[in-house]
Order: C-alpha cells, then structure tokens, then sequence
C-alpha cells in the first residue's frame, strides 16, 4: 500500500501534526505511523512503578532489542522514552511560551541565530496548543497572549506571593500542563512524582490524543524504528524500517519525521543527507538548582511540583553577553535539617539557555541502527549566565528574610530537552528545514520537534515544538 502520510514516531511533534493532518484531510486518506516502542497503558506504569525501590522507574535509553545510541560523553546522559507517546509519559508538564525576542536573537542581542518565524507568526498556534492540553496558568504574562488560558493559575506558595507582589508579571503562576481544575483529567496531587502522574492530572498523549490513533484513516504500527528514507530523485518515495531483525519498506507521498532530535538526524544521516548541519548543534538548556534559608518565614503552600516562573533574568540587555535564565519554584517537598526550621527554606532552579554548537552533534555510528553522540559541553554563554546569577540573585530577593544562599556549583546532567540537530533557516547554506519544517532538500519530508529549533530557549520547549507542529500540518494544505 502507498500511504498518502507516513509518521515516525507518536510523541508530542508526531501526533500535534497529525492531528491538525486529520483534520484538514478528506475522508479517504491513508496514513501510516510507525512507533519504534510498544504501548503501555499509564496503569501499568504505575504497576511497574510499585514494584520498584521507592517507585523510581528508570528512564528507558534501551529497548527489548538493545541500546538505542552510543555515547561518546557518558557523563552526559540524553533522557527520552521510546514507546508510545515519548516523552510524554516522562515529562513533568511545563509549558511556559517563549519569548518574542527568542526567535530574534541575532537581531536583537547579536548572538545566535534569529528565527525564520516570529513569535507573532506563531501565536495562535500556542493558543491552540494551549486549549488541546488544557494549560493553567495566570492572567498576566510577559509574554503577549491573544486568548487566555483555559484553566485557572496554580496557587502560589509562601515566597512566591512575595515576589510576585514585587514582579508582578515578571514572576508568575507556572503555566503548565498539570490541571488546576477537574474537567479534562484530574487536579494536579502535588506528590512529586509527575514522571508517572498518578491521578491522571498531567496531560500526555495517551490521555489526550489517543482518539487520533484510532481514526480509520490511521493504521499504527509498534516495534518498528525507521532507519532511513528511501530517497528516489531527491524526493522520499517511503522509508526504510527493522522490525524484529528483519527490514523492510513503506512507500509514502508524505513523510513526517516527529522522532526526537537524535533520531531524526540520525534518519537523514542514514539516508543520505549532506546538508553540513544535519546532526550539528545537539543541544539543551543547562540547569542548576539553589536553596534559600529564610528567617521565621514557614515556606508552605503551592497547588503543584513547580508553582512559580522568574523572568527577571530573562529577557534583558544582559543577554548581549550572558545567557537568560527562567527561574523555577520548586514545590516539592523539602524540609530544612535544623530543628524548628524545617520549613524555612525556598528552593529554585535556574535554566540557562544555550548558544547550539556545531561539535555537538549525532553522527553514523558502526552499526547502522545506533547513532553516536558526541557532545562536548556547553557554551561560555552559559557560564557567563550563571555568574551574572549568582551575582544578581541577593538584590533579587530583598523581600524575603534571607539567611543565606546555597547554589550547585555543578550542573543537572540533564534537562530532558533532546534540541538541535536539524535546525529551522531561510535556507540550506544555513540550516537543514523552512519556516514550515520541510526538508530544504527533500520538499515531501517533514522534520518535526525540538530538532527543528534555531536557537534555544532558557523556556521548556514543549509547548513551542507542538505549536510548530499544529502550524506545519496547517501550512501543508
């Protein structure tokens, strides 16, 4: 059979798009998604899960058939789940948007690159991403919003209602994929463990957007990973697949690759693809996190694991020389090892974005279904952020009782952002996919997800990579 769409992979880019495909498609169109996991239900995670020390199930970087990259760097670990909607079922839900300038970068501080959209050209895209996972959040951001969100804030705790009284909408309630309300899902239970989201509060693909893989139009497929295109005439005429040692090939019109940013380049790299940044710029944001001792101030409070987001940091003339820093109120729980302090304590990440490097990058590996990452580090921008941090962040606080301020001298080995790799240009001397996430190369392949992003921002890029989504499949037609 030729399929009119063939979709790799079932995460946020892959069933984003195919939403929006579905629904601008006539009643006899064929399509083909190939997942290279299997499905397991949320219900038996969390009977996984109980069967564990402390219930801690371990992120999946192998499969039943055997690891899934090589590392070059193993001090740097890349976190994903391959199986039925991807990091969905891993991710803690935060869905802040990017800021304007994010996508000016270049224009705007003279560093990194600028977008090939703006914010603007994105903007009801995120309102209806917004509404799909049901976002909460407050009524003022400092970011333009056209619509609101369609759930109420979280509440804040203790700290936060100080210093949103002093920031106003510099610091508000996290907007977040975690609900506030019933309706859709459950209200969010605060216990922290939002990996495997017990009550059902946090949005995933399982939970809401299963119905698309149920279409008649859809035939879905598990246990396959794509290998490579089948590139004819410097079109994709399908894929090329391995399923239980054996492969083989689907013919498609359409291709729309919504693997995570290491597969994807690595999908091209296999099947030919020259472009010089196909695979170049493997990148995240870099996370660090701080603990504020306060003065006869109990902490206490907060409706979820993250209740609050900074931006004091973040978009400023600063960012000429530093890296902006989004910072996080973290809610779980916490208590301070000093008798009748417990819960004198506030505790904060601060996430920095990064300038994407070329020599971190995913390659071919020896064995032509395991790529290899080599990844060296991140940038001085990010260095330089942390220290202009570190130096702000006590006049920044003057309206807590602060009794001292410890900070990680080291980073979080991982944000769980896969980013780069195949980024968005005006063209392909500059990057590997248009405006609108096709090949600059092959004009029928779609490269969906954080792969696709320019320039990275100190925001989680879920949210963005799915509006990007929405607004590809929207611009196909």
């Amino acid at each position: 059979m030729n399929y009119d769409l063939i979709v790799v992979g079932t995460s946020f880019a892959s069933s984003f798009f195919l939403k929006k495909y579905l629904e601008k498609s006539h009643a006899g169109v064929k399509v083909l998604v190939l997942e290279r996991g299997a499905y397991e239900p949320q219900r038996e995670r969390i009977g996984r899960a109980q069967k564990m020390p402390f219930g801690l199930v371990p992120y999946v970087t192998n499969t039943s058939t055997g690891i899934t990259y090589t590392n070059t760097n193993p001090g740097k670990p890349w976190i994903f789940d391959p199986s039925f909607g991807g990091s969905s079922n891993c991710w803690t839900g935060c869905t802040p948007r990017f800021m304007p300038n994010d996508f000016k970068l270049q224009s705007t501080y003279g560093v990194g690159m600028d977008w090939p959209i703006t914010y603007n050209e994105l903007e009801s895209y995120y309102c209806e991403t917004e509404e799909i996972m049901s976002i909460s959040g407050p009524d003022s951001t400092p970011y333009p919003m056209s619509k609101s969100y369609p759930l109420p804030a979280h509440k804040f705790n203790t700290i936060d209602h100080i210093l949103h009284n002093q920031y106003q909408e510099l610091y508000i309630s996290q907007p977040t994929a975690r609900a506030s309300k019933t309706g859709n899902r459950n209200v969010c239970c605060s216990s922290s463990i939002c990996h495997l989201c017990p009550v059902g509060a946090k949005f995933t693909i399982e939970n809401g957007l299963l119905p698309i893989y149920q279409d008649p139009r859809v035939t879905l497929v598990y246990n396959t990973q794509v290998l490579a295109l089948d590139i004819q005439a410097g079109l994709a005429k399908g894929v090329i697949t391995l399923s239980s040692g054996q492969t083989r090939t689907y013919e498609g019109n359409v291709i729309a690759l919504g693997a995570n940013a290491i597969f994807n380049a690595h999908i091209l790299l296999n099947s030919g693809d020259t472009n010089e940044h196909t695979g170049a710029n493997l990148s995240e944001q870099v996370g660090y996190y701080g603990y504020i001792h306060l003065h006869d101030l109990d902490n206490i409070g907060g409706s979820t694991i993250i209740t609050a987001n900074g931006f004091m940091l973040y978009d400023t003339p600063a960012r000429k020389e530093a890296s902006a820093c989004l910072i996080e109120s973290h809610n779980d729980p916490i208590i301070r090892a000093e008798t009748g302090k417990w819960r004198k304590i506030a505790k904060f990440k601060f996430v920095f974005e990064d300038i994407p490097q070329s020599k971190n990058r995913v390659r071919l590996g020896k064995e032509e279904h395991i790529p290899l990452i080599e990844y060296h580090g991140h940038s001085d921008y990010v260095t330089r952020g942390y220290e202009r941090m570190k130096n702000k962040l006590p006049d920044l606080l003057t309206k807590l009782p602060v009794e001292e301020i410890l900070l990680d001298k080291n980073a979080q080995v991982s944000e769980s952002h896969i980013l780069g790799t195949a980024r968005m240009s005006v063209n392909g001397k500059s990057g590997v996919v248009d405006m609108n996430l096709l090949h600059h190369s092959y004009r029928n392949v779609f490269v969906l997800g954080g792969s696709s992003f320019t320039c990275i921002s100190a925001a989680n890029p879920t949210l963005t990579l799915s509006a990007l989504s929405l607004r590809a499949a929207d611009k196909s037609f």
